[in-house]
């Protein structure tokens, strides 16, 4: 194995561990909700305060690597964020687990960004599209987190005691493939500093795109178990299809995502991937059945699949910013569609109903395309430019 294989597997494993953490977070939310006797109301808002987090961590994290380089950003956040999780579960109070949960959101994307930088910086070296293997293996690190926290929850485990086994799983995956992640060539042009600026009408391009992959993909992850129980009017024990059509087809796209963009290019594909989403959600809307609400779900996962890679991967390559700044500007914007979108279809769910919801959430797929479709030249950036890969 290379040197640059070696990378690879290293900057695999500090995907893994990320998804690790996040979903073990996720999946003892039933139980901090038990702990402080919370109201669904009362949880909806403690919840907030993890993306209010990733928020502010955005624009923090592209001017740290910008200024220290994504290997100090990357050592210094995987330990702080795998030690801060068992601070989640230890917090006695809401009041305690408020700034936790802040902190912990602001790390999350700490490593967002400093991890993508790395996979750029490789993907470089390697002249091939590899960023969307990556976020397979954050997707992948989801099942494994809530297989993991079932058998723990199986045993007894407390919140507390649950995150300090995940924690001291990733300081050994952090220490086992330090080595590896190295120091990128610092860039010196001026588009480096904290993001608040406005991006380039490429970025914005781009970021338009991917914050409505991201307004379907926080669609899916919040409202696909309510469309089974009341749209769908599925067997209570068959709820949760929808959902693991979608996380399944969406964690293999991604794996497939940098195969098909080598082949074809990438804006083919982020076209492609809008198609999917649209036609997903529109069979579900039409024909809710068990059946056809599955098979849509399973599209809307591989469409969404590789949207959030490849919009990346284009925005690392700007000319305007530095890496690790483009991904800022492109994941702030794109967060809100994260942020927005859940709370969107419940507000025209309740003017009209879910069926309505989800149609307007089908059209974004189309947006995709049409913005992707626009100038197309424009979105053909290859890693090294080839008489085949434009087209």
């Amino acid at each position: 194995m290379n040197i640059l294989s070696k990378r690879r597997v290293a900057l695999g494993a500090f995907f893994f561990f990320a998804g690790l953490c996040f979903a073990s977070w996720a999946a003892r939310i039933p139980d901090i909700q038990a702990k402080f006797d919370l109201s669904e109301g009362q949880l909806g808002t403690l919840l907030l305060f993890l993306p209010l987090g990733s928020v502010i961590g955005l624009p923090i994290a592209g001017w740290a690597v910008h200024q220290f380089g994504s290997r100090a950003v990357v050592m210094f956040g995987a330990f702080a964020y795998a030690m801060t999780l068992p601070l989640i579960g230890l917090a006695p109070t809401t009041w305690m687990i408020t700034p936790v949960l802040i902190l912990y959101g602001m790390l999350g994307n700490v490593m967002n960004i400093s991890l993508n930088t790395q996979a750029l910086d490789l993907e470089d070296k390697m002249g091939k599209s590899i960023l969307a293997s990556f976020h397979g293996l954050w997707s992948l690190a989801g099942f494994s987190g809530a297989g993991l926290g079932a058998l723990l929850i199986f045993f007894g485990f407390s919140p507390a005691q649950h995150y300090f086994v995940v924690m001291a799983i990733s300081i050994i995956i952090i220490l086992s493939a330090q080595g590896y992640i190295v120091k990128e060539k610092r860039a010196t042009e001026s588009g480096g500093g904290m993001v608040i600026r406005k991006p380039d009408a490429l970025l914005l391009r781009i970021s338009l795109i991917a914050f409505l992959g991201m307004m379907a993909e926080g669609c899916m992850f919040d409202w696909s178990g309510v469309y089974f129980k009341k749209v769908v009017q599925s067997d209570p024990t068959l709820i949760a299809l929808g959902y693991v059509a979608f996380m399944g087809a969406m964690a293999a796209g991604r794996f497939v995502t940098d195969k098909v963009a080598a082949r074809y290019t990438k804006v083919e594909v982020i076209q492609v991937s809008g198609i999917l989403i649209f036609t997903g959600l529109s069979l579900s809307v039409l024909f809710p059945s068990v059946a056809m609400a599955t098979v849509g779900f399973l599209l809307v996962g591989l469409g969404v699949a590789s949207i959030i890679p490849l919009s990346y991967s284009i925005a690392g390559r700007s000319k305007l910013y530095t890496p690790s700044v483009a991904l800022a500007l492109v994941s702030t914007i794109s967060f809100f569609g994260f942020l927005l979108g859940p709370p969107l279809i419940g507000f025209i769910a309740e003017l009209f109903n879910l069926k309505v919801s989800f149609a307007l959430i089908a059209v974004s797929g189309l947006g995709i395309t049409v913005l992707s479709s626009v100038r197309k030249a424009v979105f053909l950036i290859p890693v090294k430019p080839s008489p085949n890969q434009i087209k």
